[in-house]
């Protein structure tokens, strides 16, 4: 099970490297805020289960351009990547509580939640609104890059390549 995880994780960083050259190489997306507050909240979602499963206070910097929140994307990443080795078999099945949650689902409680899950989540929710930075790209005149899961295993699961 991690080593599906590790492969989900892989092809995360892999895409969201992608999305951010193509954005970064086209002109009319370098200004564009809605663009950058997308991106932004892709990697602010990604920190903030890392700071959940490190047990970690929860801290954003203020970004401005798309470069800084493509940086701070990257660091996300690096983090992330440096903390699915960490994890054995059992820690999947550990509980998970989640300090946002309750926001979300009111007015009804949250269900429990494992490591598991919460696992999945982040390349789900990534996937979903890598699609809309996608949308936006070719709004602005861009051709959108191509990130499937399964494009990146026919490619032969090439590793990430930030700008």
């Amino acid at each position: 099970m991690l080593s599906l995880f590790r492969e989900l994780y892989d092809h995360m960083q892999w895409a969201d490297a992608v999305v951010w050259r193509a954005a970064l190489g086209h002109e009319a997306a370098a200004g564009d805020a809605t663009l950058r507050d997308r991106f932004a909240h892709i990697h602010m979602v990604q920190r903030a289960f890392l700071f959940v499963w490190q047990g970690e206070a929860q801290h954003y910097p203020t970004l401005n351009t798309l470069p800084e929140v493509a940086r701070w994307g990257a660091e996300v990443h690096d983090g992330l990547q440096s903390y699915l080795p960490t994890l054995d078999p059992a820690a999947l099945d550990r509980p998970m509580s989640l300090p946002w949650a309750g926001r979300i689902t009111r007015p009804h409680e949250p269900a429990p939640t494992t490591m598991r899950e919460t696992l999945m989540q982040v390349p789900m929710h990534s996937t979903y609104h890598r699609g809309q930075v996608n949308t936006r790209l070719r709004e602005l005149g861009a051709e959108p890059p191509l990130v499937d899961y399964i494009a990146w295993l026919w490619f032969g699961k090439p590793a990430a390549e930030w700008p």
